[in-house]
């Protein structure tokens, strides 16, 4: 009985494709227009995520300006005021230091990021060099 239904369900499969009268293709303007869309999501991506990096490198860059300035009030100007500095201001030195290192570290990684990403983005416009940007709103 299961070789009986299998048997007719492939009759039926085999049957509905030799009634197609033949292959058929998409237009070739949906063609190229799903292929805008693609590469279209690709830069969108790749915008955003440049832009962001960039953002985040500014804020990043005046927060670690702001912390240099902070540290260096708190050194004193004296030439011999590391001997004398108080057991809280060496706390606090070691935290701007730590917080700077950390600061900079990550600029560093950011603006590897960004070369990185523009290095992409050039790469896929000399690739795609029929795709138009759409135009902002600015």
């Amino acid at each position: 009985m299961f070789q009986l239904f299998l048997r007719a369900r492939a009759h039926n499969l085999l049957g509905s494709r030799r009634e197609d009268k033949g292959f058929k293709a998409r237009s070739a303007e949906r063609d190229a227009e799903t292929d805008r869309a693609r590469v279209d999501a690709v830069m969108v991506a790749i915008d955003t995520a440049l832009r962001d990096a960039e953002k985040e490198q500014v804020g990043l860059s005046r927060r670690v300006d702001d912390a240099l300035a902070r540290a260096s009030v708190t050194f004193g100007n004296g030439t011999d005021e590391y001997l004398e500095r108080e057991a809280l201001d060496n706390h606090h030195q070691d935290l701007f230091a730590a917080d700077i290192s950390n600061g900079q570290r990550r600029l560093k990684e950011l603006a590897s990021t960004i070369a990185h990403l523009k290095f992409v983005k050039t790469a896929m416009l000399t690739r795609f060099p029929n795709f138009k940007p759409p135009q902002l709103n600015s």
